[in-house]
């Protein structure tokens, strides 16, 4: 198989994961961003955690939401638990990996927040357990996954799960995912708004 044709069946196979999103799926978007848009309005924050390429999802949309996605607007309460090196590294040396998310939910999610869950296998140990802790602390949960959830799908309030078993093209999925729940919370605040 040529270079070309190389690019060509991972486009397809891409392409093929987000055609085959159930109503379902989009209909759990949908809800995602109507849960975030009224945390906002209310004073509250999005929270979104992940490991490796999950990570690097979380910090790009807790981003998309502190600058601006499409519209020009006032910054949205957001924030990435791994982007502070320091407290990520102190947590792990000191209470072990599985805590570094669980112990930042604890200092900064509040009631009527909402999180977001990254982790492609939904089997992240770090994820499920910071998921779990959110919601006893009143926060809404969403946990993004691949196929079937792993067992973020029993330690959330809201599950997206991709369906696809390959981790690029869960990845790829997620950012799209997170581009359209960007979208919607924009808009909905704009309307809300007047803009």
């Amino acid at each position: 198989m040529s270079t070309t044709a190389q690019v060509r069946q991972e486009l397809e196979e891409s392409i093929a994961v987000k055609r085959a999103w159930s109503d379902a799926l989009c209909a759990a978007v949908a809800q995602a961003a109507e849960r975030a848009a009224a945390a906002l309005r209310a004073g509250k924050k999005l929270v979104f955690f992940g490991n490796g390429g999950s990570a690097a999802d979380a910090q790009h949309l807790a981003a998309e939401f502190l600058g601006r996605y499409r519209r020009e607007r006032a910054p949205l309460r957001a924030i990435a638990l791994h982007t502070n090196t320091s407290a990520v590294t102190a947590i792990a040396n000191d209470y072990g990996y599985d805590q570094v998310f669980v112990r930042q939910v604890e200092a900064w999610v509040e009631p009527g927040d909402v999180v977001f869950g990254i982790s492609t296998s939904g089997d992240s140990e770090g994820v499920v357990s910071a998921l779990a802790r959110a919601r006893t602390l009143g926060a809404f949960a969403v946990a993004l996954t691949g196929e079937g959830g792993g067992r973020c799908a029993s330690a959330c309030d809201l599950l997206l799960a991709v369906p696809s078993r390959a981790t690029p093209r869960i990845q790829e999925s997620h950012i799209t995912l997170g581009h359209i729940l960007c979208g919607l919370v924009e808009s909905s605040l704009s309307e809300r708004a007047g803009a």
